[in-house]
């Protein structure tokens, strides 16, 4: 018999268009998120050291200039090698995707043309966080190692950057759950018109 693999997929997929019932890649996008603002952040805090000492000083917070640049190199590389699985998922969910039709987005654009940036930009962004990973790297092992600031500014500066494309790039990923419906349980029912499955009472036992 000869079976289509994406209709054999298809045909046990849940209200919210995918086989599992929380997506992943929204997850995976946030924890990518947290650990480069964070990386970003701490390694700004570790430049800007010489200004900071004294709040630490008044809060009693027993903490040296290299601890920040530690957190800083520990974060971003975290947030490359999430960001990996952040994208394939996002892929795979997009490969399942049924947006809801005729619909344009706060930015002019149909489902179609806002999934394609918002995949393409993945990409982009994956290889620019590894990129930006690499140079750590580099300024923390061999180019900056005796340095008292282990980052350069024009690090720092591509950083805020990339925090800036990061929030475009969020932008169109919110546009695709919030207003294409795209793997969102409640758009999704109401579109197939299941809307007494959204309205099923909550069964509450009394004692």
């Amino acid at each position: 018999m000869d079976y289509n693999a994406i209709d054999i997929l298809s045909a046990n997929l849940g209200p919210n268009g995918l086989p599992y019932s929380i997506p992943i890649h929204p997850n995976l996008v946030h924890l990518t998120l947290g650990l480069f603002i964070i990386a970003i952040f701490f390694d700004i805090l570790g430049a800007m050291y010489g200004f900071k000492k004294p709040l630490l000083k008044i809060l009693a917070i027993p903490a040296i200039r290299s601890n920040f640049f530690d957190v800083g190199w520990y974060n971003i590389l975290a947030a490359s090698i999430i960001t990996v699985f952040t994208v394939a998922a996002g892929f795979y969910e997009m490969m399942l995707a049924h947006p809801i039709p005729e619909v344009k987005s706060a930015w002019g654009m149909d489902a179609m043309s806002t999934m394609l940036w918002h995949g393409v930009g993945g990409v982009f962004l994956l290889a620019f966080m590894v990129g930006m990973t690499i140079w750590r790297g580099f300024q923390r092992f061999i180019w900056r190692k005796e340095r008292t600031i282990q980052v350069q500014w024009s690090y720092l500066g591509v950083g805020m950057l990339m925090l800036f494309l990061l929030f475009i790039h969020g932008t169109l990923g919110a546009q695709i759950a919030a207003e294409f419906g795209v793997h969102n349980t409640a758009d999704q029912l109401l579109q197939a018109n299941k809307q007494t499955e959204l309205l099923q009472p909550s069964v509450v036992s009394y004692q």
